[in-house]
């Protein structure tokens, strides 16, 4: 009789059955002091990102901030959780990739709704990377452009390993229902978020806890579906490309909403 070799399982299907990482136990169990230096290693890394002075051209600052901001969180993670690390990240299909077009989309289009409203309401502010990327040439461009991917990773993590913190706490140590903790985690890592670009937007509550906050709300699903923080990145970086490159063109209504 003819038999059949097991078939691998898509990526679509690996998502479905794939749970969060470290929480509880898959593929290890980070407990309190643990997650402790991870999110010390996250807040060493904004502060970096944030204050660190790098000589020279700003660009060169720039690329160096952005690296750390990645390098601090993942190492931190590394020193607790060894070489399962990477559990965090998973291959990309196509289904994948289509994802991440279709949350930039989407993002891209209820900011503008959300961004619009705030401005003729509560007034906004500018990304000051806009009005810096109207300045440069095109080399320039393409090289702040390219420094977007690191730093938007970095942006990932310090709302990603939060999370994923929280779902320790809320499940595995207080014993809370896990949908309620996820709610919990993900609209909380959307605060935090917001939180983040207070000094980006010179300290506006509304335009930062509103557009941004629900900004991160959406760029975040795609993580809660995949479980792989390719795919948030993914989501994230075509969104900043496409509302930074629009901005270019089409002037700074859309800088307000990264």
């Amino acid at each position: 009789m003819a038999t059949t070799e097991p078939t691998e399982p898509t990526t679509a299907q690996a998502a479905t059955k794939r749970d969060f990482p470290f929480y509880a136990g898959n593929p290890v169990l980070l407990r309190g002091r643990q997650w402790a230096v991870v999110l010390l290693g996250v807040a060493v890394a904004f502060a970096l990102l944030s204050l660190l002075p790098v000589p020279g051209p700003p660009l060169l600052g720039q690329w160096v901030r952005a690296l750390l901001f990645v390098a601090v969180p993942l190492a931190a993670l590394a020193l607790v959780a060894g070489r399962h690390w990477t559990a965090l990240f998973h291959r990309v299909g196509w289904k994948d990739v289509g994802m991440m077009v279709g949350f930039a989309v989407l993002n891209t289009v209820v900011s503008l709704v959300v961004g619009s409203i705030v401005i003729s309401t509560a007034g906004a502010d500018a990304n000051p990377v806009g009005g810096a990327l109207q300045d440069m040439g095109t080399g320039e461009r393409v090289l702040m452009f390219a420094s977007m991917v690191p730093q938007l990773i970095g942006e990932e993590l310090l709302t990603i390993l939060p999370f994923l913190a929280l779902l320790y706490l809320g499940v595995t140590k207080l014993g809370r229902s896990r949908r309620a903790t996820i709610i919990v985690a993900w609209l909380g890592t959307a605060l935090l978020f917001g939180a983040v670009h207070l000094p980006t937007y010179d300290w506006n509550f509304v335009q930062c806890f509103v557009v941004i906050g629900i900004a991160r709300v959406i760029l975040t699903i795609p993580f809660l579906i995949t479980k792989n923080l390719w795919v948030s990145a993914g989501a994230h970086i075509l969104n900043d490309w496409l509302q930074f490159g629009f901005g270019l063109f089409a002037g700074s209504l859309l800088l307000v909403t990264l």
